[in-house]
């Protein structure tokens, strides 16, 4: 999904259900304010709202966001530049994204079994 380079730059997700603002801004390398307009232009980023319309990121949306921002400031993409490209590549994105979380939960499964050992 993202350029190796560019992967290693960025921090590694942990394995959590939920993520704030701030916690995503720090994964992905962009400020609260920008993820928020994203969150306007882009429909694929779709954060649950709670309480006093606190933002909650699960994992898909912060490897959406993380694969924005490699088209914005990376690629050289204009915002609807960026849209009409993830709206053209939805179905390869969807099986990437299922792909890395698979293998994800794979090396953590094994980490557990290991553990258990």
């Amino acid at each position: 999904m993202l350029d190796p380079s560019t992967n290693n730059e960025l921090p590694v997700i942990p394995a959590k259900c939920y993520f704030s603002i701030g916690e995503v801004s720090e994964l992905c390398g962009v400020k609260p304010h920008v993820l928020r307009y994203w969150e306007q232009e882009f429909t694929e980023i779709n954060p649950v709202k709670r309480r006093g319309n606190r933002r909650y990121y699960q994992r898909h949306d912060v490897l959406i966001i993380r694969k924005i921002r490699s088209l914005l400031y990376e690629q050289g993409y204009t915002i609807s530049g960026a849209k009409a490209h993830l709206s053209s590549n939805n179905a390869k994105s969807d099986s990437s994204i299922t792909k890395q979380l698979i293998h994800q939960m794979i090396g953590e499964l094994e980490d557990i079994l290991e553990l258990l050992r």
